[in-house]
């Protein structure tokens, strides 16, 4: 993680934006942070784990179960005869 301010990364843009590929970059305006730059392409892996524990527990694993066969069984009613 790279800590620059936003007149540094002004002045530098294109060279924060090739060390994306490498570090995230925060970018501060009078001491605080104002912003956090990151590459475009993520792992999907990792953002999910990052979010364990901060989302609270809506639907148990069997709930979910249960919602996903109902779905299922109402769709066999649409269907045409053979």
């Amino acid at each position: 993680m790279m800590i620059v301010s936003s007149s540094e990364f002004k002045t530098n843009v294109g060279r924060y934006l090739s060390l994306l590929g490498q570090e995230e970059i925060i970018i501060t305006k009078n001491g605080k942070r104002v912003a956090r730059l990151i590459q475009e392409k993520e792992d999907k892996i990792a953002i999910a784990k990052s979010l364990i524990g901060v989302l609270p527990d809506t639907v148990t694993k069997e709930e979910a179960k249960e919602e996903k066969f109902k779905r299922y069984e109402s769709s066999k009613l649409f269907e045409p005869f053979s």
